[in-house]
């Protein structure tokens, strides 16, 4: 009689995250000794974006409904936290995952984390050990971490932080970003622009960082560019404010294979996305990283930092294309890392991963 296969419950909480969690959903579900669950929450269930999942060859297990269309902000943040931690606990009842997997830092993988610890599961979690300063991505991020049994970092520098935080090294596999999956193969778009333009919320009010979109777009307005929205973080109102009074046709949202050709083909990016420092090193693309939402992650030599602001904005955007990038490296991995935690989460006994955590210091 075959063994049973083990349940592997994957929780997506946006397109973006799970642009980045593809390569390990699908390695996952191919693998004879495991049996994939996909939980879908977050901006998937207010954007409609949890049709993604689906057209992308994904059965969904278990919708959590978290977040409000139409309201955002801290207040509404911490009532759909709430609202996650109780569906996840209702969601695991129902499929007895054997690994909860989680990546990222968002209050959606917090909840989940939160739930999945409660509820006595065991919590696995990607990109854990870096950091973001985000709106409270940092803070979010080692909370979820210090909540996980099982590590899966994406840099030796993220898994040594983890170490310092007092994670069990044994407990802990170093396998690179899943964004690097599949870049080898993307080819850039012949229609890409000369920049794209990403940048989300800190947090901050609508005024100020509406102000602050304000003058990115004037620094790149001599620029052919593809203008993309913001996330739904608080303050993202403004941002997208500015795109509108500015008569910009902006992308709410582009499909992950269309974006990465875009990307491979463009001069620069230009904002604060994660996409900066990890997909376009991989694929040697200059970013200008504007203002401290990737503050203390990794910054490898094809990002230019700047402050906000229409004059360091355009001279960060002339050094960053005059950059030499074809000898560069980056700390992110050679594209393998779905399958790498596919085959660990294969082989690893759940009963040899302690529930009952410990510090090791």
């Amino acid at each position: 009689m075959p063994a049973k296969r083990k349940t592997i419950a994957v929780v997506t909480g946006s397109r973006a995250e799970f642009g980045l969690l593809i390569s390990t959903m699908q390695a996952v579900k191919a693998h004879p000794k495991l049996k994939l669950c996909v939980i879908v929450t977050g901006t998937h269930l207010v954007q409609g974006s949890w049709h993604d999942v689906r057209s992308s060859g994904f059965e969904i297990a278990a919708k959590v409904r978290m977040q409000v269309k139409g309201r955002s902000g801290r207040s509404a943040d911490t009532e759909a936290f709430g609202r996650g931690v109780m569906g996840f606990g209702t969601a695991y009842t129902k499929l007895r995952p054997d690994f909860v997997v989680v990546l990222g830092d968002r209050i959606e993988v917090l909840a989940a984390a939160c739930a999945t610890t409660a509820g006595g599961y065991r919590l696995a979690h990607i990109h854990g050990g870096d950091r973001a300063e985000g709106v409270a991505d940092e803070a979010m991020r080692h909370a979820v971490s210090k909540l996980a049994h099982l590590h899966f970092p994406a840099t030796a520098l993220s898994e040594k932080r983890l170490i310092r935080m007092g994670e069990a090294p044994a407990m802990i596999y170093k396998v690179g970003s899943p964004a690097v999956d599949g870049l080898s193969g993307v080819q850039p778009a012949g229609d890409a622009p000369d920049v794209i333009v990403l940048q989300h919320p800190i947090g901050d009010s609508a005024t100020t960082e509406a102000s602050r979109m304000r003058a990115t777009l004037s620094a790149t307005r001599g620029f052919s560019r593809v203008v993309m929205m913001p996330n739904l973080d608080a303050g993202g109102e403004g941002i997208r404010r500015a795109i509108r009074d500015a008569k910009t046709k902006p992308i709410e949202h582009l499909p992950r294979e269309r974006f990465l050709s875009l990307l491979k083909g463009t001069k620069a990016i230009v904002g604060n996305s994660s996409a900066g420092l990890i997909e376009a090193a991989a694929m040697r693309v200059p970013c200008v990283n504007i203002g401290p939402r990737q503050a203390g992650r990794e910054k490898p030599g094809n990002v230019i930092d700047c402050g906000y602001g229409k004059a360091p904005l355009t001279r960060a955007i002339r050094q960053a294309l005059n950059l030499d990038l074809r000898r560069m490296r980056h700390p992110y991995g050679k594209g393998q890392t779905g399958q790498q935690i596919a085959d660990m989460l294969a082989r690893i006994d759940p009963q040899a991963v302690p529930l009952r955590k410990h510090n090791t210091y």
